[in-house]
């Protein structure tokens, strides 16, 4: 797969990153730091230049992050708040009103989540889903989104331009990045579902 994304970037330039980016926001096939490091390389190689990739790239961010945005605009607070009242979410520990303490939450915070949480991997593609259920002010959600966006795209061009043939070891630098962020990620799951367990479940 990554051959043929290397051949359609070659061949379709800024579009071609542009849709790769769309795509990695809403379905990761291919992790973006792959994509943006050899677009960054390929400054050299073709008529792209850094300006023109980081915008490509950006647009396509923000298209991707606008679709998980709707994704979360048909989950609204009625709709969830039907589902923890089902048996079987109640059996879990949750509650109706938790549905508007986590919106409550995200309206005071999510600010800060969706500029921070576009340069965190694995966090960059889910947080436009909150930001959709919470209805985030669509101007505040894209400009913050854009500037998120352009900061981690800026910055994986940049290195790939500049490390040129070596743009492989860009990759692997955030892939151990990655992995850290998603160990911090997994461990802090497995402490939330123990207090979970401990304070919801066990009490019911």
């Amino acid at each position: 797969m990554t051959a043929l994304i290397f051949s359609f970037i070659d061949h379709f330039g800024y579009l071609a990153v542009a849709l790769l980016i769309a795509i990695e926001n809403v379905f990761p096939p291919i992790p973006s730091e792959v994509i943006l490091s050899f677009s960054g390389f390929m400054t050299s190689k073709t008529s792209m230049t850094t300006f023109g990739l980081i915008i490509a790239s950006t647009i396509g961010a923000v298209v991707g992050a606008l679709i998980l945005y709707w994704i979360g605009t048909l989950l609204n607070a009625d709709r969830l708040e039907k589902l923890f009242n089902h048996t079987m979410f109640k059996r879990l520990g949750f509650k109706k009103d938790d549905v508007k303490k986590s919106i409550a939450w995200f309206d005071k915070h999510g600010v800060k989540a969706i500029f921070f949480g576009r340069c965190i991997p694995v966090v960059r593609s889910l947080i436009s889903i909150p930001a959709g259920i919470a209805k985030v002010n669509m101007r505040t959600f894209l400009t913050l989104t854009t500037l998120g966006s352009l900061i981690w795209n800026s910055i994986l061009i940049f290195l790939g331009s500049y490390m040129g043939a070596q743009w492989e070891q860009i990759v692997l630098i955030f892939e151990e990045y990655s992995l850290v962020v998603i160990t911090f990620f997994i461990i802090g799951i497995f402490y939330f579902s123990y207090y979970w367990y401990k304070n919801r479940i066990k009490k019911t």
